[in-house]
């Protein structure tokens, strides 16, 4: 066995370690947040990441991706350049998202959003600080460290969110869980690495990552519409208290997801990226990696739709019935993504983020059109027309990837 293949499985067993026993934390502590608090704490919270996760749109202009991505060694130009950009980015992104706070607020008709929004803006921040770290250390095959800030922030996260609604701070309970994640995460991603920034840039290395992570900051804005736009338009129309029975169903396929599917995606950017001169191996890798994933996620996600009616009051308790057939049409579609959810690996490590963007197009548009059309029936009509449009984009996205 040779040593990339050493690095290769090394790196899938510390994923593995980071999904599996980072989601069964994160479950345990959801579960019991989810028995403490009221679906309208969850809703508020997820109208909040909503807002955010499209202010982090524009925080690393796919430059991580580009620094994994490059095939040969990188200058110490290319780091430095990447880590200034990002924290000029995030310096200027937290201010606007205090600025902007209130303005939200209004639009959504609940003012408690604008004191959450404000806090959550430090997040901005702390990931400006880790992007690039965390970067060096996937294109070092360093999954090891990765894995231990994810744990440890899910762990001592967890705690500081039970102990919050457990003392009656409701809502504040889901901020103070994040903040402390990420401030953990970013400590031990800055202890694990042992490259420091240097006052260097270079607006001739900037272009050149600029040019690759342009289609990154795209396709971004795009995945943004393809994941949120069903949490904008329920928390518009129907209000937190819905959004937060769908945002517990879509919780669970997301869980589902980072345990069954993302151990070998996370491995696959840098290792596509080693394999892309190499045409037959890469395909080789891929059919591999497709058929060992649906052979765990296919009757994962369909045992959930089934048993859905059950899982849901045993976890989580009857509150969050009307949870229940949302998750089921979310996990039929689970049963599609788990083949096609390499395209954006294969996508990037073979230098076309350009056709990912387009993919990404056409799902945002389709997405948009099903959601709003839906949103007046409620969110079981929600989740089933995420899985028309997850069907429908099914055999575009498995052409574009084997081809």
């Amino acid at each position: 066995m040779s040593n990339f293949q050493q690095k290769i499985i090394r790196g899938i067993v510390w994923t593995a370690l980071q999904n599996w026993g980072g989601q069964f934390g994160s479950l345990l502590v959801f579960f019991v947040l989810a028995r403490l608090l009221q679906p309208e704490d969850f809703g508020l919270v997820a109208l909040a990441n909503v807002f955010l996760a499209f202010i982090q749109i524009f925080l690393n202009q796919g430059f991580p991706q580009a620094l994994i991505q490059q095939q040969q060694q990188l200058e110490a130009e290319h780091i430095n350049t990447a880590f200034w950009t990002n924290l000029v980015s995030g310096c200027v992104l937290t201010l606007l998202c205090v600025i902007l706070a209130p303005f939200v607020a209004d639009a959504f008709d609940q003012p408690q959003l604008t004191p959450i929004l404000r806090c959550f803006s430090l997040l901005l921040l702390i990931n400006s600080f880790t992007d690039v770290q965390e970067a060096l250390l996937q294109r070092q095959f360093k999954f090891k460290f990765v894995a231990l800030r994810s744990l440890l922030g899910l762990f001592l996260g967890g705690i500081a969110g039970v102990v919050a609604a457990l003392s009656g701070l409701g809502v504040w309970s889901l901020v103070v869980q994040q903040l402390v994640y990420e401030s953990v995460g970013a400590i031990v991603l800055w202890r694990a690495s042992d490259w420091r920034p240097q006052l260097q840039f270079s607006w001739p290395h900037f272009h050149r990552l600029f040019g690759f992570g342009i289609n990154i900051l795209a396709f971004n804005f795009l995945g943004f519409i393809n994941t949120r736009s069903d949490d904008l338009l329920i928390g518009y129309f129907l209000g937190p208290v819905a959004l937060g029975y769908y945002s517990i169903a879509y919780r669970i396929l997301k869980i589902m997801v980072q345990l069954l599917i993302d151990t070998v995606n996370q491995v696959a950017l840098p290792t596509f990226s080693r394999l892309q001169s190499d045409l037959s191996a890469f395909r080789s890798t891929f059919y591999k990696a497709t058929q060992l994933t649906s052979l765990i996620a296919f009757p994962c996600f369909l045992g959930v739709a089934v048993l859905a009616p059950d899982i849901v009051p045993l976890l989580f308790g009857k509150q969050w019935a009307p949870s229940v057939p949302v998750l089921q049409w979310l996990s039929i579609a689970g049963v599609f993504s788990s083949v096609s959810r390499f395209k954006g690996a294969i996508f990037m490590a073979m230098g076309k983020p350009s056709w990912r963007v387009w993919i990404g197009l056409l799902a945002s548009a389709l997405n948009i059109a099903f959601f709003t059309f839906a949103v007046r029936w409620g969110i079981a009509a929600v989740g089933l027309a995420y899985l028309v449009r997850t069907v429908i984009m099914f055999p575009i996205e498995q052409g574009q990837s084997v081809g």
